[in-house]
């Protein structure tokens, strides 16, 4: 059965599983940054994993199950072959496109929409799910047309959908490891060893989760520390449930007015001084008015505990460097990103200090084009150093992080990419 009629049945893929689990929490994240209505079935015992799960117990390498509706199950799935049930995953159609899209966050959906209904044979390769990190975000409010606000996951599949309506296509669970660029022609390998040859290429790969760094960090992912904002996570917590959330930005203000509805306590922890810095004023208004949030400014995270689960985080205030242990079991870390720009070092292409894609008059030096420029016009503004690579989004230099901003660029980089294609 297809998503979109499984939506239209009111059907379901249920998902059993035990809490703490990193493999059932990816495949939960998916699910929900796809928008696939799924029931998430939590084992709490030897006995309930066998009677409902059909597993020896809690401890059986076979967990998760998936179980679709047409009765398909999948034990201890992949992202793949979740995507290939769904009728997602495909192999390209072309030998050679107009136009490559590496990302499908805002950024990249847009290039896909502008792109593919101006007639430009179009591609479009992400690695996990359509929506970025925007599509974790329980509600986008300060988007322009959604007055009462769109969830990140619901705005995706809108833009996935218009896309697919104007003849993109997305290939999902790919992701790209080397690039070879060339003026005309671009050549993209991805790591399943599939070649994407096109004449243009946006990168819209936007930026990766930035992690703590601390002991057992690695260990305790998805079991109790989770990144991005957690809109997945937000129905398995308890009203008794005390929850973190690091960072200062629209991402972890939007986090923490979700969990607030269902959590006792939620603690925002932020590095600076105050929220007015980095956050929308609408969410300073509504964090500070919360009567069970606590903003702990001047703050880091400095140790996780536990054993299987997450049991207890360590704060310790910069400013006075006491620290105190708090119990919890969930930890959201929105502490920005480090964008995934490793290929482009690789090919020659222009990064500032911190890995972004440099382009357009950031380029120029003494009004001149960056050495090794082959053309006699300068860089057009999305433009990197190599003629008909353009960037767009989080991962180029001077953005701004706003989703209506990587929109914009997206829409951008196509008018940019038509002017490339026509003129070079």
């Amino acid at each position: 059965m297809t998503e979109q009629k499984q939506k239209e049945n009111g059907e379901t893929i249920k998902l059993y599983g035990r809490i703490g689990s990193p493999l059932a929490y990816m495949i939960r994240d998916f699910l929900h940054r796809s928008d696939i209505p799924f029931e998430w079935i939590e084992l709490r015992s030897d006995e309930e994993a066998r009677t409902e799960a059909g597993v020896s117990g809690m401890n059986d390498s076979r967990l998760p199950v998936c179980v679709f509706p047409d009765g398909t199950r999948l034990e201890c799935p992949t992202i793949r072959q979740i995507t290939e049930h769904l009728g997602w995953f495909h192999d390209p159609s072309r030998s050679e496109y107009d136009l490559a899209i590496y990302g499908a966050g805002p950024a990249g959906l847009s290039a896909a929409v502008y792109g593919a209904s101006e007639g430009l044979a179009t591609v479009v390769i992400e690695r996990f799910a359509v929506g970025g990190q925007a599509g974790s975000s329980s509600k986008i409010e300060n988007y322009l047309g959604f007055p009462h606000g769109i969830s990140g996951a619901d705005l995706a599949e809108r833009a996935r959908d218009q896309a697919c309506k104007f003849g993109a296509e997305i290939l999902l669970g790919r992701e790209g490891v080397r690039g070879e660029f060339v003026p005309g022609k671009g050549v993209g390998y991805l790591a399943d060893g599939t070649k994407i040859v096109a004449r243009a290429t946006i990168c819209a790969t936007g930026v990766d989760y930035r992690r703590l760094n601390l002991p057992d960090e690695d260990r305790l992912l998805g079991a109790g520390v989770y990144y991005g904002a957690g809109a997945s996570e937000a129905s398995l917590c308890r009203s008794t449930d005390d929850v973190f959330v690091v960072g200062g930005g629209n991402s972890a203000g939007q986090a923490v007015m979700h969990f607030a509805r269902v959590a006792h306590t939620v603690n925002m922890v932020v590095r600076g001084d105050s929220l007015h810095a980095s956050l929308s004023q609408y969410l300073v208004d509504r964090i500070l008015t919360a009567p069970n949030v606590k903003v702990m400014t001047n703050s880091e995270v400095t140790g996780l505990n536990g054993s299987e689960l997450l049991d207890a985080v360590t704060v310790t205030n910069t400013r006075t460097g006491q620290s105190e242990t708090y119990a919890t079991h969930w930890l959201f870390v929105c502490i920005g990103g480090d964008p995934r720009t490793t290929w482009a070092a690789e090919v020659g292409i222009v990064r500032d200090s911190a890995g972004y894609l440099v382009t357009g008059p950031d380029l120029m030096q003494d009004h001149s084009p960056p050495p090794n420029w082959p053309l006699d016009r300068s860089p057009y503004y999305l433009e990197t150093n190599m003629p008909g690579v353009f960037a767009s989004g989080d991962v180029r230099h001077g953005s701004v992080k706003r989703c209506a901003s990587a929109v914009g660029e997206g829409a951008m980089a196509v008018a940019l990419v038509q002017r490339y294609l026509v003129s070079g």
